[in-house]
Parts: structure tokens; C-alpha cells; sequence
């Protein structure tokens, strides 16, 4: 069963998302969270840390495209109760970590080097080759007591390298540097199995819901 998700960690999480992003901060709507990302393939997001009434008015009353809808909740336990024009999105699966991780002997082979990089309150490290080509990168974000991490990726010529590990561990510096040991991410079915491995626990399901342009004018 599907435990109590903390409201405070979803909007700390949210903020730093949003931060990461240089977008517009989360504003509360209702029971859940909104944030207006303007983005051609995703207008809007509202995230609900449960599935209630809220959540379901919504479901219910929009028909615009590329709006998302988001909860802490497996797909199953809604689908049924929801209008047929919204389509699933992959899964995700909320993260948390307290330090630190679990890392093995992990060092930086000669042939990268680090870069970094911060704004707002969003710190950036890069792996970079020789020649100052992007292998991997990530970002983590400090929201008050919370260390947020966004957009671990790895390029696809530079996987199976260890460099997301190595990448993590950087990561993972800065956010003791500043003496937070708490860690919260949202993770890909594939990410996951990486920060299983580095010690992080399943927080809760994260499941997204959107109306596909081909869907609008049903």
C-alpha cells in the first residue's frame, strides 16, 4: 500500500525541479502544487502528493493538450476512475537518500576532466573529454534543508563508463559542502537501478498523466 507521502518534501522537490530549470517557483492549488512551464509539450504540471478530490475535479475538467497531471500513486489505483483521453506517462519513481552514498573506488579516467558550474541556487557539474566534449552531466539544488538532484544524464558514446557514478559523488559533495545530507530525486525505470546501487530507497511512485494533442478534441 501506497504510504503517506510528505506535502513539505513534494514542494521542496518541486522548487528545486523548478530552480534547476529557471523556471517560475510552485505555487500551492488546492491540495497539490502548480507550475505554469510554459513549454510547447508541457504547459503545465499540477502535483498532488495523494490521490484525492482534487486530483480527480481535474482529471475531469480539463481537455486542453500538454497539461500533466502528477501523484504519488501507482497508476493502478486510478486508471479506472479517470477519463479515457489522458494517456500514462513512463513511470517514475521518487528517491531519497540520506549520506552518504555507497560508492566503490571510483575515480575520473584521464581521458575527462570536471567543469562546474552554478545559478540561482543550482550547482552544475560536467564531464567533459579532452577535446571539451559533454559526456555527463547533472545538477543538484539546495532547498533549505533538502538537496535536490535534476538532469543526471549521460551521453550515449560515454555510458557503461562509470561517469553517472562519478558524476553523483561530485554531486553528492556539494550538497555536504553546504551540510545538507538529505537527498531527493525523481528517477527514470532506468536511473533507478543506478541509485539503488549508490544506496537510495524508494520514496513513492510518481505517475503522469497528459492529454496528447491528438486527444485535445475529444
Amino acid at each position: 500500500m501506497q504510504k503517506k507521502v510528505s506535502k513539505d518534501i513534494i514542494e521542496k522537490w518541486l522548487k528545486g525541479w523548478s530552480l534547476s530549470r529557471d523556471l517560475p517557483l510552485p505555487f500551492q492549488y488546492k491540495s497539490g502544487f502548480k507550475i505554469n512551464v510554459n513549454d510547447e509539450k508541457q504547459k503545465a504540471r499540477y502535483v498532488f502528493s495523494e490521490l484525492n478530490d482534487d486530483f480527480f475535479q481535474l482529471a475531469n475538467s480539463i481537455n486542453e493538450p500538454w497539461i500533466f497531471l502528477k501523484v504519488c500513486a501507482s497508476f493502478d489505483d486510478f486508471k479506472d476512475k479517470i477519463p479515457e483521453k489522458w494517456k500514462v506517462q513512463p513511470q517514475g519513481y521518487m528517491m531519497s537518500c540520506v549520506s552518504p552514498m555507497n560508492f566503490s573506488n571510483t575515480i575520473l579516467h584521464d581521458d575527462y576532466k570536471l567543469e562546474f558550474e552554478a545559478y540561482n541556487s543550482t550547482f552544475v557539474v560536467k564531464i567533459v573529454t579532452k577535446n571539451n566534449e559533454l559526456a555527463s552531466i547533472g545538477r543538484v539544488v539546495i532547498v533549505d534543508d533538502l538537496a535536490v538532484y535534476d538532469r543526471i544524464s549521460t551521453e550515449i558514446n560515454h555510458k557503461r563508463k562509470g561517469l553517472a557514478t562519478f558524476l553523483m559523488k561530485e554531486l553528492e559533495k556539494i550538497a555536504l559542502s553546504k551540510g545538507v545530507s538529505n537527498n531527493f530525486l525523481v528517477a527514470t525505470e532506468q536511473g533507478k537501478y543506478l541509485y539503488e546501487s549508490l544506496g537510495w530507497e524508494l520514496y513513492s511512485l510518481y505517475t503522469s498523466i497528459v492529454i496528447p494533442a491528438e486527444k485535445s478534441k475529444i
